[in-house]
């Protein structure tokens, strides 16, 4: 039986392949394209994440002492694991999340990868290394390093449910912490998969990778029980009742928020290049990518081609439930209540439909939404102002590039972006001022690809970094050392002092510095 045929079984001890502890209560995650049954899974309550949590304390311990080399050894196991498995883990994806089998792969394919950078290059972010030690402690050895935090907490969402996570239980386990993974009501079972993989994979270290199912309250328990940290992705007003909870341990947080992310085509950009990137940016995974482009700003001189463009390639997409579909139905039913609403504000403000729309037509069947493109939408209106989250996309026009970026840059959020230009001058110029945490040229979503790029936004879109070195260090915390190499004449640092000695130290400063004005 493969890992993904266990997800249905139920016994008294185990709710597919998840230990059920004590919890009595169970879920069901069903395909959103047919309702079937993925899997059945415990709603886990505070004592069970409790021991949970528990077990990962000592698994932290013996994991963090394996040091970056037997860490490595592992992971690279573990992503082996994988990889064997790729296809097996794509099916369970597109039943479970409802994205195409294609799709699936590309987004497992970059966890990987990133899991790989990971394990690889933990020794040189996070090992020991010597610091200049300065003129006060010049007689002193300094050296920095970055210790583990024990057990990190890790709350998934639902839209990139290997992708996502990953980002942060990879580099988690490479900084040599134990991660507890608490997915997302809507995809249990790659959760669970992700966690009995593991355990195939490194069975002399399975409990440094445990998961934990349920709703809501298995999160909140999870930020109660005392772990290191606690990184969470999802919504801004989901995230700011992670931080509260985690707010009363003082338990630390990493918050990967939503965005409302917006595309600049500047006067000579390449358009067919920019429309194809527009699309795929927007409409890919059914709209439901928070580095997705949702807002365009394209200037007088390519707007009117940039539009037709645009319409030509999106009227030949098609939601559906299959391999051929361009893209799957909703994951989360309740979102297509927040796109609908978002199209007929726009709509009734005096935005122009020219593809999908509000009618029966735009929602072709239960779970889906046709792709829907939006013209002239008042810079007010929630379209422009709240994340959408589906397959839509608003294109505005606007005399240059310095007035799309002011109007990219006029959001609360600042995940990601995008530049379109043919001047890598200007395009580098506008990328740097944007007001986001990431931002592609002539091209969308490709820092996510790069491991050693960070990942993270500003403002309403979270703040703390998965992926890079900075990623690495997200999870750990800087233990500073010094070492006397050999004894002063003079310790200034000393109540035997000599009386004159703080009189002779704030000469030799302000020799030093004194001059600088």
């Amino acid at each position: 039986m493969s890992l993904a045929e266990e997800m249905g079984t139920v016994t008294g001890a185990s709710a597919g392949s998840v230990d059920r502890h004590a919890t009595s209560r169970t879920f069901e995650s069903t395909a959103p394209a047919t309702g079937a049954v993925v899997g059945v899974f415990p709603v886990h309550d505070d004592d069970a994440v409790g021991e949970t949590v528990t077990k990962a304390v000592v698994a932290a311990e013996l994991w963090a002492g394996l040091g970056f080399d037997g860490r490595r050894q592992r992971l690279n196991a573990y992503r082996g694991y994988l990889a064997r498995r790729l296809h097996e883990l794509a099916d369970l994806v597109h039943r479970e999340n409802g994205k195409p089998h294609g799709d699936a792969i590309l987004e497992i394919s970059l966890a990987i990868d990133h899991l790989a950078w990971a394990a690889g290059h933990a020794r040189k972010a996070l090992g020991s290394r010597r610091v200049r030690s300065g003129m006060l402690a010049a007689n002193h050895a300094a050296y920095l390093e970055y210790q583990p935090l024990g057990v990190v907490g890790v709350i998934g969402p639902w839209n990139y449910p290997v992708f996502t996570p990953m980002g942060s239980i990879a580099y988690a386990l490479a900084a040599g912490n134990a991660v507890v993974f608490k997915p997302s009501e809507y995809t249990p079972a790659v959760g669970a998969w992700l966690a009995a993989a593991w355990r195939a994979a490194v069975p002399d270290a399975a409990d440094a990778f445990q998961v934990v199912t349920g709703n809501g309250s298995t999160g909140a328990a999870l930020c109660r029980a005392g772990v290191g940290k606690i990184a969470f992705t999802g919504s801004a007003p989901t995230g700011r009742k992670v931080m509260a909870t985690c707010a009363e341990a003082l338990t630390p947080v990493l918050l990967e928020l939503g965005g409302k992310d917006a595309m600049i085509v500047d006067d000579d950009a390449d358009v067919v290049a920019a429309a194809d990137a527009a699309v795929w940016g927007a409409m890919s995974n059914g709209g439901q990518t928070c580095i997705g482009v949702e807002r365009v700003y394209a200037t007088d001189a390519v707007y009117d081609r940039f539009v037709a463009e645009v319409t030509a390639q999106v009227r030949s997409l098609r939601p559906g439930p299959d391999d051929e579909a361009t893209y799957g139905p909703m994951t989360m039913p309740s979102q297509i209540d927040v796109v609908r609403r978002h199209v007929q504000d726009a709509a009734s403000a005096g935005a122009r439909v020219i593809t999908g729309g509000t009618d029966a037509d735009a929602f072709p069947g239960e779970g889906y939404v046709a792709p829907t493109v939006l013209l002239d939408v008042p810079e007010e209106s929630a379209a422009i102002r709240e994340e959408t989250f589906g397959p839509t996309l608003t294109i505005t026009r606007v005399r240059d590039a310095e007035e799309a970026l002011a109007r990219a840059n006029d959001t609360s959020y600042g995940l990601a972006g995008s530049v379109f230009s043919g001047s890598k001058a200007k395009a580098m110029d506008l990328a740097r001022r944007m007001r986001s945490g990431m931002t592609s040229i002539n091209s969308v979503l490709t820092f996510a690809s790069v491991p050693a790029l960070p990942f993270g936004g500003v403002g309403d879109s979270g703040f703390g970094r998965i992926h890079g070195e900075d990623g690495l260090k997200e999870f750990t915390r800087a233990k500073a050392i010094t070492r006397q190499r050999f004894a002063l004449p003079t310790n200034p640092m000393s109540f035997r002092r000599p009386a004159n000695t703080a009189d002779q130290l704030a000469r030799v400063i302000g020799m030093l510095h004194g001059r600088h004005r």
